[in-house]
């Protein structure tokens, strides 16, 4: 075969221009990694545990009475969701449910108090309401003895009476 052995004439357009090794810019890019985008002052769990670091959690949790399948979005306390759920912030903690279940809320910035309910109503979004033997969140416990890595999920029957919405004023009319 001769056509083997003749020089090429016709280059590829998708080829032409492009040289063997890669231009010396588009190595410098490819040796820079960006680095995580996680916040300072925000810690991995293990490494408190390591270190020893007690959790604190936020407060506001208890005073919700948040139903396990509604939005977090629906609640009027909009800046409660955004408040870090432990102190010193993490970015990810396992929410641990008493008949076994377990939820992870993630947050590379620190997870807030919205971050562990999205996780939760992730899971019971589907559920109706009378699925759910407990269906109001009473609040998260920090058991270290247990496990340093995640807390507990309280739940409750009824939350307190919530404020009268505006659906209800107008059926009292």
């Amino acid at each position: 075969m001769s056509a083997d052995t003749a020089p090429l004439t016709k280059v590829d357009s998708a080829v032409s221009g492009l040289s063997s090794s890669p231009p010396k810019d588009a190595a410098k890019e490819k040796g820079h990694r960006r680095t995580s985008s996680s916040a300072a002052g925000v810690y991995n769990i293990s490494d408190l545990e390591k270190e020893g670091k007690e959790l604190q959690i936020a407060k506001e949790t208890q005073k919700l009475n948040w139903k396990l399948n509604t939005s977090p979005a629906t609640l009027d306390e909009k800046d409660t969701l955004k408040k870090f759920l432990t102190t010193p912030p993490v970015k990810k903690i396992d929410l641990h449910f008493p008949l076994g279940l377990e939820v992870t809320a993630r947050n590379l910035k620190g997870v807030t108090i919205k971050d562990a309910l999205d996780a939760i109503y992730k899971q019971f979004k589907k559920k109706a309401d009378d699925e759910l033997e407990l269906p109001i969140l009473e609040g998260f416990v920090w058991d270290k003895e247990e496990s340093w890595t995640r807390l507990e999920v309280r739940q409750k029957k009824e939350g307190a009476p919530a404020s009268k919405s505006k659906k209800s004023k107008k059926g009292d009319e």
